[in-house]
């Protein structure tokens, strides 16, 4: 089902770079400013080599949906030629395991914000921080695209400037400025020193340099309004170039400034290396932009699974009523209330089980996501033209990815996450078998209302 021009007049139409701006709000999140201290207790400096290998397998799957929007642009995004690649099965079992994962994402997202916020206000319980988060992530919402645009704009720039900043704070104090560290680090000149915990250690650290680029997805449904589709793929080079680029680079001066085993998994990577150059206010500095970077995260999520419920309804694998619109069909009302809904019993949830099995949990919602980009790459085989070129990154991105999934295996504190996940892709399997066998029954014709005979 091709967008009409209609549809997309309805939301302010995008240029490139705009693309790429709201593209670096949707992508960089908590995942990356605290997820990066545990894989490098996983890899060591090793690390570096995890997000340069995760941003370009994330090329590769975001060049594929680029191209297949190109061709047919789609609302419904991966959701939408999953469907045509493989038939009804996948489109719906993309759509749920999507809006899933993202629901149980989004109440952990909701969570971290109340803890950072609990940092300054001890005495207030985490429940009312992710009240509050949660209906100002509804208020954007409800203000529509361009209010969307904008808060979303203003986080990314935010988000960037928090990442310059380190790194110009981290040459400054390389240089002697600060006085010298407490704790002088030794390079690392071995193997022994790059690898730590040998390959063990790397395979398991992919996953959160995955982590550090979700947000893909969320991209290509954004896509649909540019005045040029053919410049979704300037705008996703352009900007995973860019946050490759700044993550190597920040993670890797924040390697110098401080040893592996001074980082933590429960503190960020930048705090620990600042603070051993007696850098001041940088931990109110950072939560604050642990605060920015989870909202901005949290509400491009809230707007990517309303967009994909829309579809399914559209579609008919979701009740009718998720489709209705109000405020000129700009706010898909019935959507955005079952969303809140999901989204009040994840931030329950997150609140009542005990850390390690909600952590286990959404480590699974994570890797969902990726079974979703598995899902883009192979729908663009099937789908679309492609070269031995095309085939080539395909099969690269399709390795690393699973690298990533796989390696989880490796370590203890993902390894549950795993079997998680695909018990919870094993749910919706047989949800989708017996939705099949609902959609080989055929449809009953409707029978004419009182109305109609009475007209007739």
């Amino acid at each position: 089902m091709k967008s009409t021009s209609k549809e997309k007049t309805q939301e302010k139409p995008l240029l490139w770079w705009q693309l790429s701006l709201l593209g670096v709000a949707c992508t960089i999140g908590t995942g990356f400013f605290l997820g990066s201290s545990i894989a490098i207790n996983m890899a060591g400096p090793s690390v570096l080599l995890s997000y340069a290998l995760a941003g370009l397998g994330t090329y590769f799957v975001y060049e594929a949906l680029a191209k297949m929007m190109i061709a047919d642009p789609q609302k419904g995004s991966f959701r939408t030629y999953a469907k045509q690649a493989y038939g009804r099965w996948a489109g719906f079992s993309s759509g749920w395991v999507y809006f899933l994962s993202e629901m149980l994402i989004m109440g952990s997202q909701l969570t971290a914000l109340s803890i950072f916020t609990k940092f300054w206000f001890p005495d207030i319980p985490l429940w009312i921080f992710a009240c509050i988060y949660a209906v100002l992530g509804l208020l954007v919402i409800l203000a529509g695209s361009k209010g969307f645009d904008r808060i979303e704009n203003l986080l990314a720039v935010l988000k960037l400037a928090a990442i310059v900043m380190f790194i110009i704070l981290a040459i400054i104090a390389l240089i002697g400025l600060f006085g010298g560290a407490n704790d002088p680090n030794a390079l690392p000149r071995t193997y022994e020193d790059v690898f730590p915990r040998g390959v063990r250690g790397f395979l398991p650290s992919l996953i959160f340099g995955f982590y550090g680029f979700g947000g893909i997805e969320i991209i290509g449904l954004l896509a649909i309004r540019l005045n040029d589709m053919k410049e979704s793929l300037k705008a996703g080079k352009v900007m995973l170039i860019s946050l490759t680029g700044l993550y190597v680079a920040s993670i890797g001066l924040s390697l110098v400034m401080v040893s592996v085993n001074k980082i933590t998994n429960d503190t960020s990577p930048f705090v620990t290396a600042l603070a051993n150059y007696n850098v001041p206010f940088m931990t109110h500095i950072f939560n604050g932009v642990f605060i920015i970077a989870g909202f901005s995260t949290m509400v491009a999520s809230f707007f990517a699974v309303i967009r994909i419920l829309v579809t399914l309804s559209e579609d008919e694998d979701a009740p009718a009523g998720l489709a209705k619109r109000i405020k000129n069909g700009t706010i898909a009302i019935n959507a955005i209330l079952l969303t809140t809904t999901g989204i009040i019993v994840s931030i329950i949830l997150a609140i009542i089980m005990p850390g390690k099995i909600y952590e286990y949990i959404t480590t699974a919602a994570g890797l969902m996501l990726l079974y979703n980009w598995l899902f883009i790459i192979g729908s663009y085989g099937k789908i679309h033209e492609v070269t031995t070129g095309d085939n080539v990154k395909r099969f690269v991105g399709v390795a690393l990815v699973m690298l990533a999934v796989f390696g989880t295996l490796f370590d203890a504190l993902s390894r549950p996450g795993f079997f998680v996940s695909i018990a919870f892709v094993g749910i919706i399997a047989i949800v989708t078998l017996f939705m099949k066998q609902h959609w080989k029954k055929p449809k009953k014709p409707k029978m004419p209302s009182v109305f109609t005979k009475i007209k007739q």
